[in-house]
C-alpha cells in the first residue's frame, strides 16, 4: 500500500495555543500533544529545513554535518548559536544527553534500519521523530523522488510546531519562483539524458528512481539514465552509463574528492571518451546540499534548467 505522506489531522481550536496534531511520518502516524521545545536536526539539508521555518530558537543542537559536509556562509550565521552535538550520525545517548523531545532524520539520514537510534528506540525516552519523506523507500512503498517530497516535510514540520501559516506561505512562494523561471526559458526538443555522478572511481554511486536529484532533473526538463533504478542512491557498473551514453553529467559536490577531480576523472579517462557528455564537456556541479531534500533543491532545478538549455 503506497504512502500518501500527508498531514492526517491537525485540529486547531480558537483560542487554543495548540491543538493535539497528527502527521503520517513513512509508515507510523505521529501525534504531537504540544509543539517540540528541544529539537534536534540531522544532516545539513534537514537542518536548512529548521532554519528556514524559523525554528532555530526550538532547536538545542544539530547533527552529521561537518563529518560530510563544510558549511557555507548563509548556514555557518544559521546555526552560529546552536552547539553540533555528533559530527557524523548521533548515538542514542547524545540525543538522550542533550534532552532532546524531538529529532528530524531520515532513513540513511542518521538512523539506519535495525540501528541504536530509530523511532522505537527513542520512544521511551520522550523523543518523537519525524522521518524525511524521500527516505521512507527503505522501510515502506513510496512514489518515486519528487518536488512534493520536500514540500511535504516543510508542510509536516509546521503542524508539528503550529507554524502551519508560515510553512504553507513558504512552499507557495518556491513553487512560484520555479514556476516563473521555467516558464521564462526556452523549450526544449527533448529531455536531454542525465547521469548524476555522485563518487566511486570503480564503481560509480549514483541517484535512482527514489533519489531526489530524479525529480530535480526532471522538474528541470531532463531524465535521469537511471530512472529505472530502483533505488535512492546506490553503486552501479559503469558500463550501464556509457551504454546510455549521458549528454550531461551531474557531479556531486562533497567529500574529500572534489568536483574538478571527478571532473577530471571522467575527461581522461578513455573508457569515457565516446560519451556525449564527455566529448562535450558538459558537466554540471551541484553541492550536496543542493542535491538532497532541502530548501535549495529550488537553486538546484534552477542551475540544471539553465545547464540543460546551454550550447
Amino acid at each position: 500500500m503506497k504512502l500518501a505522506f500527508l498531514i492526517i489531522a491537525s485540529l486547531m481550536i480558537a483560542g487554543s495555543a495548540f491543538a493535539q496534531t497528527t502527521v503520517q511520518s513513512c509508515d507510523r502516524t505521529v501525534t504531537f500533544d504540544a509543539p517540540p521545545k528541544a529539537a534536534i536536526s540531522n544532516d545539513v539539508n534537514l537542518t536548512e529545513m529548521m532554519l528556514v521555518l524559523g525554528l532555530a530558537d526550538r532547536m538545542v543542537g544539530y547533527t552529521g554535518i561537518s563529518g560530510w559536509n563544510n558549511l557555507d556562509a548563509e548556514m555557518t550565521a544559521g546555526v552560529a548559536e546552536l552547539p553540533e552535538l555528533s559530527a557524523q550520525y548521533p548515538s542514542r545517548e547524545v540525543l538522550i544527553g542533550a534532552d532532546a523531545d524531538f529529532f528530524f532524520a531520515g532513513w540513511n539520514y542518521g538512523m539506519k534500519v535495525g540501528g541504536e537510534v530509530t523511532p522505537q528506540t527513542l520512544e521511551p525516552f520522550g523523543i518523537q521523530v519525524y522521518e524525511l519523506t524521500e527516505s521512507c523507500i527503505h522501510i515502506a512503498e513510496k512514489d518515486g523522488a519528487a518536488l512534493d517530497d520536500m514540500y511535504n516535510d516543510l508542510r509536516n514540520l509546521g503542524a508539528i510546531f503550529d507554524i502551519s501559516e508560515r510553512a504553507e506561505s513558504l512552499i507557495e512562494s518556491y513553487q512560484a519562483e520555479l514556476t516563473a523561471y521555467i516558464d521564462g526559458l526556452s523549450k526544449l526538443d527533448e529531455a536531454p539524458r542525465v547521469f548524476v555522478y555522485d563518487s566511486g572511481e570503480d564503481a560509480p554511486f549514483t541517484a535512482g528512481r527514489f533519489g531526489m536529484p530524479n525529480a530535480l532533473i526532471s522538474a528541470a526538463g531532463g531524465r535521469n539514465i537511471m530512472d529505472d533504478l530502483e533505488k535512492s542512491w546506490a553503486s552501479i557498473g559503469w558500463e550501464a552509463v556509457v551504454e546510455r551514453n549521458p549528454e550531461v553529467i551531474v557531479i556531486v559536490n562533497y567529500g574529500d574528492v572534489t568536483a574538478e577531480e571527478k571532473r577530471k576523472f571522467m575527461m581522461s579517462n578513455p573508457a569515457f571518451a565516446e560519451m556525449d557528455a564527455v566529448r562535450n564537456d558538459r558537466f554540471v556541479v551541484l553541492e550536496y546540499v543542493e542535491a538532497t531534500p532541502g530548501p535549495r533543491n529550488i537553486k538546484a532545478v534552477k542551475t540544471l534548467a539553465a545547464a540543460f538549455r546551454a550550447d
